[in-house]
């Protein structure tokens, strides 16, 4: 009886043992896991961030071309509304004919 009592006592320390080391591959596989899980969303964080990046730049890139033609607009126009103020002051039609002439006829 002592004998098996022993016998008992060895297959239950080489179980434990068994166990424990089972344990510690389960708890080894999910660490590995978890920090991939980890690293996928960190890559992940970082590609919505570079879209998002990417997304507000050519929207910049647009506003700065619109902000531009608008300005480009403006300055014809007072450029335009400029000539005309210094034409009207400083055309003398009888000295001025030949190049009021041409510029009518370009018209």
């Amino acid at each position: 009886a002592s004998h098996d009592l022993e016998l008992a006592q060895e297959k239950a320390v080489a179980r434990l043992a068994e166990a424990k080391t089972e344990a510690a591959s389960i708890i080894e596989s999910a660490n590995k896991r978890a920090n991939q899980i980890i690293e996928d969303a960190k890559n992940a964080a970082r590609e919505e961030g570079d879209r998002v990046k990417a997304a507000a730049q050519a929207e910049i890139e647009q506003e700065v071309n619109r902000a531009k033609e608008q300005l480009r607009a403006q300055v014809s126009v007072l450029a335009l509304q400029g000539a005309e103020k210094i034409l009207e002051t400083s055309v003398d039609a009888n000295a001025h004919k030949a190049m009021l002439d041409k510029l009518a006829a370009g018209l």
